[in-house]
């Protein structure tokens, strides 16, 4: 398996180089040469696997001869080993239409320890192996950092910093990072929005001498490993259903702000997952909605949720779909971007939004809607919601098919966004590592919005 740039001018690279390049050279976004297809019999054979085991078999479609077979099966061992639960993303029922997929039984009760836990132990193993210096600088709108974090808190030979925008997170959120009192961990507060940090990130690695003098390496879902790895659980759902009695057609409704998380899905039905509709979920800041319903991709005036962690307005996936939209034309997928950067916007018509269409239903919650889909949940199904799954939640509320099985991702526990669910006079009890934090103090650096102020960070960091 080899890996090329949606903007196709990077030679085809194996899959350790692709996971150290993160953001392709030309400033596109590393993808399979090829899509794998999986015939009926091997989804058969996947069909009674536990998670470690149908992990195994996904990743090994992917990383190629770079990593033996049985080391691969090891990091995917210990990468699930730190989840709380044994089915590691559990499928709930709250009727025969609703399902709640929960992604946030890992260490840091978000999804992203799905694909972090892994990362984290890949990039460990990658420089045992070869001696290769990991420096990995990641933004987050919430819940990337804290992940990617304990990924990687003291793993020797990789040091991490991750942007996070100054009290635009959830207070949790805040102290999952800044709680770290690592030596090989730094947080940096940058005063602005999560697209500010984005952008940063976006950029310094776009500059390919400091990039490699620096020996960057990407935890954001630029690396293409964290979508690989995000695959994984559309398929265990899919197999959990079915082996439930579910034998109508099911789909997924994703809460989602940079697209990573619902172009995984894409990637799956893509390779050959038999699923219905991808629902994707928004919140007020609704680029990606809009995209989809109308064909137009600008962002519009960014606005404070409840759902911090979608309070995106360019979402940093959104490049590698449009180059599957495109039938795989890298100049096509680069002017496109290009014309986006010089002009803020771009649109599509006609076939092309036919088939975007096709491939998603998209919906925008608005803010006083997802606190009220917090509610009706939990009066109808005694099931308490963290708002970004509400999202999901009303998005198939309002997409769903009649007769078809809604799986909604649940991307966090309630508990790292109690502000929402205070709102609406709704108790919990916090888990007692999410409680602990609150008497530990907090270590971050607050800064400027620029490029430059993080630079003299890292030059003092990555010594």
């Amino acid at each position: 398996m080899k890996y090329t740039s949606t903007r196709g001018q990077v030679s085809p690279i194996g899959f350790t180089e692709a996971v150290l390049m993160g953001l392709a050279n030309d400033g596109g976004l590393l993808v399979p040469e090829r899509i794998p297809q999986l015939s009926e019999a091997t989804l058969a054979s996947w069909r009674n696997l536990t998670y470690p085991e149908l992990a195994t078999e996904v990743f090994a479609l992917f990383t190629g001869e770079d990593i033996p077979r049985e080391d691969l099966k090891q990091l995917v061992t210990d990468s699930y080993a730190t989840f709380r639960h044994e089915e590691v993303t559990p499928i709930r029922r709250l009727d025969d239409g609703r399902y709640v997929l929960e992604l946030f039984h890992g260490p840091t009760f978000a999804f992203k320890d799905v694909a972090l836990q892994f990362l984290g132990n890949l990039y460990s193993y990658i420089s045992q192996r070869t001696g290769s210096i990991i420096h990995i600088l990641g933004a987050t709108s919430g819940d990337t950092g804290a992940s990617a974090i304990e990924g990687v808190r003291g793993k020797a030979g990789i040091r991490i910093c991750i942007l996070h925008p100054h009290e635009r997170v959830s207070k949790v959120q805040e102290l999952q990072m800044t709680t770290v009192d690592d030596k090989n961990v730094l947080n940096l507060a940058v005063q602005g929005t999560f697209d500010d940090c984005q952008r940063i990130i976006k950029e310094l690695f776009a500059d390919v001498s400091f990039k490699q003098a620096y020996h960057l390496r990407a935890i954001n879902s630029i690396n293409i490993a964290r979508v690989l790895a995000q695959t994984v659980y559309y398929f265990y759902a899919y197999f959990q259903l079915r082996k439930q009695g579910v034998d109508g057609p099911i789909s997924f409704s994703v809460p989602t702000g940079n697209f990573g998380d619902i172009f995984a899905g894409f990637l799956a039905k893509r390779m050959g997952l038999p699923i219905g509709q991808l629902l994707l979920a928004t919140n007020e800041n609704n680029i990606l909605a809009r995209f989809v319903n109308e064909g137009v991709y600008e962002p519009g005036t960014f606005r404070e949720t409840y759902s911090p962690s979608m309070d995106i307005q360019v979402a940093s996936n959104f490049e590698r779909y449009l180059y599957y939209l495109h039938n795989e034309d890298g100049e096509q997928a680069a002017a496109l971007m290009e014309q986006f950067k010089r002009e803020g916007s771009m649109k599509i018509a006609g076939e092309l939004l036919e088939q975007v269409q096709h491939d998603f239903a998209a919906y925008s919650v608005g803010n006083e809607e997802c606190l009220d889909t917090i509610s009706a949940y939990h009066e109808q199904f005694s099931y308490l919601l963290d708002p970004h799954t509400a999202c999901g939640a009303a998005a198939a509320d309002k997409l769903a098919k009649d007769g078809e099985a809604a799986v909604v991702l649940s991307t966090a526990h309630p508990a790292k966004f109690n502000e929402a669910i205070d709102r609406r006079g709704l108790t919990q009890t916090f888990p007692e590592p999410i409680q602990a934090l609150f008497d530990k103090p907090q270590k971050q650096q607050i800064i400027g919005n620029s490029n430059e102020e993080v630079k003299q960070q890292l030059l003092t960091f990555f010594q």
